[in-house]
């Protein structure tokens, strides 16, 4: 084998190293029916409403995300608390304070304060996570 020959191996031998690591990279958690993405389970945290990472959360339709979930704040000043992850490709959902809904900008689900699904393509509720204040601190659990 000569050189450019080796050279030619090598580059192809290192682009399908690369294409295979990439590719694993890209599939998303699912469960075992139907391909929804898992919800974290066994939550259980605290936010501090003084710290300026969690400050989203003193304004209406502020939200930060924090374990696998995201934390918001509905217009009627409720801190409600739902699985982050889309259950229809895995995208991080959004909170829309305007409309108090959740939204994937992926492609285009939508879910209420509980989580349930109000527009496709998603077909399966986010998990909700039960929420309790005490004076600054936001505890989630579920």
């Amino acid at each position: 084998m000569d050189r450019k020959e080796f050279l030619s191996a090598l580059g192809l031998s290192a682009g399908a190293i690369l294409l295979t690591t990439c590719l694993g990279g890209c599939k998303k958690e699912s469960d075992d029916d139907g391909g929804n993405v898992i919800a974290p389970s066994n939550v259980n945290f605290n936010l501090d409403l003084s710290l300026p990472a969690n400050a989203a959360l003193n304004t209406a339709g502020g939200y930060v995300y924090a374990n696998g979930v995201i934390v918001a704040k509905t217009t009627s000043g409720t801190i409600i608390a739902v699985s982050q992850a889309c259950t229809h490709a895995g995208t991080s959902v959004q909170f829309v304070g305007s409309s108090n809904q959740f939204y994937c900008p992926n492609h285009g689900a939508k879910f209420n304060t509980t989580g349930g699904v109000t527009n496709g393509p998603a077909t399966s509720a986010l998990k909700q996570y039960a929420v309790t204040i005490s004076g600054n601190i936001v505890t989630v659990v579920g």
